[in-house]
């Protein structure tokens, strides 16, 4: 980021919208969110980082979407939908009494109760003002609408595994989807409406940001839940078998952590297929995103480098193997297919003050390079400018000779710092579960820190560093512990489900925040 031909620090946080306060069960693009921007700008921060924004499939994971493209209709907020006329007050009411008091966790089930309110709008929408906008939008973005509107409107009259519906709707056979398309034809207009309402709101959102300074980073997850209109839409892009499921899946090989490793179960992209249409699904999925956000973080970076081939049917990672990945050429038609003039917004609403992206690449991307990386992966990441990720909690486990990449004085300009991830502890709950020698490692380093102010200590470490965009999750800006984690990887159960309770975060909060960032060189 540069200002007066000079690098310009910022800050941000992360926390996913369904983490917002609020009576609708999850969190969504509302008065809540716009509340937040309001604190992000008392607090001086540039950015608002979240997960990825697709419909959540299974157990609720952001990173297990319906779609690569489409928004979550969970996020929708009843509120702006009273004030823009297509709901009753008395419909908003009704849906917040349903969804229950917010206890600090999401509730999942009752945020499905929005689609009920989409369809009410659906029936009324001919006479709505925003009728021609819609049907706008529709043709607008046909190419993946249409697909991902008929694939949820036939998962709700076939439950269970696509592959396992009829013949022709698994082929795709046209006879059948023109059928399908006539028996469903309210439903796939409801999933339509709820997708323009959902980037209704979140331009809105956006716009409301970034007339206050404040831009969004997104998360891009390298690859895509089998249970998604991607896969049924184009199984010729996906290794995939006569009856459309995968030969081989993702994941990672066994290493010190576990035994076996990590079967994840996506599908595995059929990269000669992409290389001859010149990358095109990638170049929509990327626009597509950016539609969504300023800056994307994308996920498993290392798997455009090389990646790890399991045989479906193995039941877990031991039995793979890697095979290198086309990521200089994908990287090199991004590049040539995209820009960085999204990222160039104005800086306040007085437009002064213009300024370009925190990193050096013309790819509005941050390379997520976590985990075990080698060469040929720095050497993708480099060549294009990416930045790489740095996490503070990672840096306290080894011989303590000052080397660790992880420490904040072998940080890089072109980077992003973090105290702690989605997929970390908070770093309370951290620095509970450490063990002494780490403890001393981390005092020696940081100073006596207790378990009280580990959170501020770290985040002042993180603010104070070189690296040009530095970030922390909300919990930790709390000082929350390991109730308030996000995720646990390889679990099942609780994840993705914290939130905010109603008056948590302060305008205290967000002035300790702002001083901090002010005198960090990282202010807004």
């Amino acid at each position: 980021m540069e200002r007066n031909g000079k690098a310009v620090r910022s800050a941000g946080v992360l926390m996913h919208v369904t983490s917002l306060p609020g009576p609708n069960g999850i969190g969504d693009l509302g008065p809540a969110a716009r509340d937040f921007v309001d604190w992000l700008q008392v607090a001086r921060q540039s950015w608002w980082q979240v997960l990825p924004l697709g419909p959540a499939g299974a157990g609720d994971s952001p990173y297990q979407c319906y779609s690569a493209v489409a928004g979550d209709p969970r996020l929708i907020s009843p509120d702006d939908l009273a004030r823009d006329g297509l709901a009753t007050r008395a419909e908003v009411k009704e849906l917040a009494r349903r969804a229950g008091a917010n206890k600090g966790k999401a509730n999942f089930a009752a945020a499905a109760l929005k689609l009920e309110l989409v369809a009410r709008v659906a029936a009324r929408l001919q006479k709505s003002n925003l009728r021609r906008a819609f049907e706008t939008f529709r043709a607008q973005n046909a190419s993946w609408l249409d697909d991902y509107a008929l694939f949820m409107a036939l998962r709700e009259r076939s439950h269970g595994a696509w592959q396992d519906w009829p013949v022709g709707i698994v082929t795709r056979k046209p006879r059948a989807l023109d059928a399908a398309r006539r028996d469903l034809a309210d439903r796939v207009v409801v999933h339509q409406l709820g997708q323009f309402l959902f980037f209704r709101q979140l331009d809105a959102l956006r716009a409301y940001a970034r007339e206050r300074g404040v831009r969004l980073i997104g998360d891009l997850p390298i690859y895509v839940s089998p249970d998604s209109a991607d896969v049924w839409a184009r199984p010729e892009l996906f290794l995939l078998d006569r009856s459309r499921r995968p030969t081989a899946v993702a994941g990672v090989p066994p290493d010190y952590f576990s035994a076996t490793g990590q079967r994840w179960g996506n599908p595995l992209y059929d990269w000669p297929a992409m290389r001859r249409d010149g990358f095109a699904w990638w170049i929509d999925r990327v626009r597509a995103t950016l539609r969504q956000v300023d800056l994307v973080r994308v996920d498993h970076f290392r798997g455009f480098a090389g990646y790890y081939k399991i045989p479906a049917h193995l039941p877990t990672a031991v039995g793979g193997k890697w095979v290198k990945a086309p990521g200089t050429e994908l990287f090199q038609t991004l590049q040539g297919e995209l820009t960085d003039s999204r990222l160039c917004p104005p800086k306040g609403s007085s437009g002064q003050t213009r300024m370009s992206a925190p990193l050096k690449s013309t790819l509005p991307l941050i390379a997520e390079d976590l985990g075990v990386i080698t060469p040929d992966v720095e050497a993708l990441r480099d060549d294009f400018g990416l930045p790489g990720m740095r996490v503070l909690q990672f840096a306290f486990g080894g011989p303590g000779d000052g080397r660790d990449p992880f420490l904040p004085h072998n940080y890089v300009e072109n980077a992003v710092a973090y105290t702690g991830t989605h997929d970390n502890d908070t770093t309370a709950g951290w620095w509970q579960s450490l063990d002494a020698r780490a403890k001393a490692r981390a005092r020696a380093y940081l100073g006596d820190v207790t378990g009280d102010d580990v959170a501020w200590t770290m985040t002042r470490a993180v603010w104070q560093s070189v690296a040009r965009l530095a970030v922390a999750p909300v919990q930790d800006v709390l000082g929350l512990g390991t109730a308030a984690r996000m995720n646990q990887p390889g679990t099942g159960e609780g994840n993705w489900s914290w939130r905010l309770r109603d008056g948590q975060l302060t305008r205290k909060h967000a002035e300790s925040l702002g001083t901090m960032t002010q005198a960090s060189g990282r202010g807004a």
